[in-house]
């Protein structure tokens, strides 16, 4: 056994992190795009995956998580998220970028591949620890946000819920959207409400996705 730097005890067979480090991104770098689980990173590094639709602002959050501005790309134009993308985060877990879906002014050729890459990566990766599904408060859910979450129940993903874009509700909104998504979806867990802008519920989010890296 060895201490590695900034986050985790590295041994063997588990990763354990220590309190005083828990919150802490020491370091975050792009490593690869994969256009399927066959490309992605084998290396036994943990996974936390993003989900979401096209435009629920998912590149935006993880770089909020991350503290960064600029590490995942954002654009204009729903859908330009295209292939699985990896962060390398304190060398010692990734978040994986997964493409958005939905609302994508991309060729219907590449938006009919996206579903059996989704699925073939939540089916084919062992080292994937939870998915944090994305869902944007001022939608309602549709098939496609189903899907997903019937994929992870199938293969048994763990799955945290999160509202994007929280901020732009007032009280009575935010409640009434809680209460439609959860019933629309089946969702019986807590919905973490947050904001890349704002800041809102980017500790709480963070500190259920150490958790989970821990085993928790």
């Amino acid at each position: 056994m060895r201490f590695t730097p900034g986050f985790f005890l590295l041994a063997p067979d588990y990763w354990l992190l220590t309190p005083y480090d828990l919150m802490k991104i020491l370091s975050a770098e792009f490593v690869i795009s994969a256009p399927g689980s066959k490309q992605c990173p084998i290396d036994g590094r943990p996974q936390i995956a993003f989900a979401g639709r096209s435009n629920v602002g998912k590149s935006s959050l993880i770089n909020a998580v991350l503290n960064r501005k600029h590490l995942v790309k954002t654009s204009a134009t729903p859908g330009k998220t295209q292939l699985i993308n990896f962060f390398v985060i304190n060398g010692q877990f990734y978040f994986v970028d997964l493409p958005g879906y939905g609302f994508a002014r991309v060729p219907r050729n590449v938006v009919d591949t996206w579903a059996p890459m989704l699925e073939e990566y939540l089916r084919d990766t062992p080292q994937l620890r939870a998915v944090v599904v994305l869902l944007d408060m001022r939608r309602e859910p549709d098939e496609r946000d189903s899907r997903m979450i019937a994929w992870l129940k199938h293969y048994n993903v763990p799955a945290l819920y999160v509202f994007t874009k929280a901020d732009k509700l007032n009280r009575q909104e935010f409640l009434r959207a809680e209460q439609t998504v959860s019933a629309g979806l089946g969702i019986t867990e807590r919905i973490i409400p947050t904001s890349a802008t704002s800041g809102l519920g980017l500790d709480e989010l963070r500190s259920r996705i150490f958790a989970l890296l821990s085993g928790r």
